[in-house]
């Protein structure tokens, strides 16, 4: 299976402190036979909303791996979970099939990335036709019709691109229902993880529709 990994650090922190996360990872995947597809170290950045103990600032890790079992998983959290320089850290199941991993790493994509700068809707853009307006005008029309904006552009909604999901949230937090958006139950139930799980990191807020900015 293909899992992320995001990890929130204290931004105090020195480099050797910050690279000892990435260390952590490397033995845990070494000891346990899996594979490090993708390291992205996002740097410092402003929470879209203070961590419950106060905390308003955050520097971001990102990895990608590959891992046969839920040992590896349990593992890297206990060993992430004892540093003291970890102010939050999350695991989310990629995808099921290894197989697709060459895919994955080839379409990595988040805005807060210093290497991978971008976001899917990148690429949706170049392919519309001359013309085209911008996406929120784009997105009125299918809620107008009632047709799902993500089946259409054959996207999903994700955690670390906000721009597949924040036009879902208004400016007091709440996520617009998929009676009012025009999107599938499906995609609806994509959105609501994808956002809840920016939430909890820090990348979207509870009460708004802030997102993180660069410190």
């Amino acid at each position: 299976m293909i899992y992320e990994l995001s990890v929130v650090t204290k931004p105090e922190l020195g480099s050797e402190a910050h690279a000892e996360v990435s260390a952590i990872v490397k033995e845990v995947l070494a000891q346990l036979k899996g594979e490090l597809l993708i390291q992205d170290d996002w740097g410092k950045y402003t929470l879209a909303q203070p961590f419950s103990n106060g905390s308003r600032y955050g520097h971001f890790h990102y990895f990608m791996f590959e891992a046969s079992n839920n040992t590896t998983n349990a593992e890297i959290t206990r060993r992430l979970g004892i540093n003291e320089g970890v102010l939050r850290q999350m695991i989310f199941k990629l995808a099921d099939d290894a197989r697709n991993k060459d895919s994955l790493v080839k379409n990595f994509k988040t805005p807060f990335s210093k290497t991978h700068r971008g976001s899917v809707l990148d690429a949706k853009k170049d392919e519309e036709e001359e013309g085209f307006e911008d996406m929120e005008d784009d997105r009125r029309k299918f809620a107008k019709r009632k047709t799902c904006w993500f089946t259409a552009k054959k996207i999903t909604a994700d955690w670390k691109d906000p721009q597949t999901w924040n036009w879902l949230v208004n400016e007091f937090g709440k996520i617009s229902p998929a009676r009012v958006s025009g999107i599938s139950k499906k995609h609806q139930r994509f959105s609501n993880a994808a956002i809840k799980h920016a939430r909890q990191l820090g990348i979207s807020s509870y009460i708004s529709n802030r997102t993180l900015d660069r410190a």
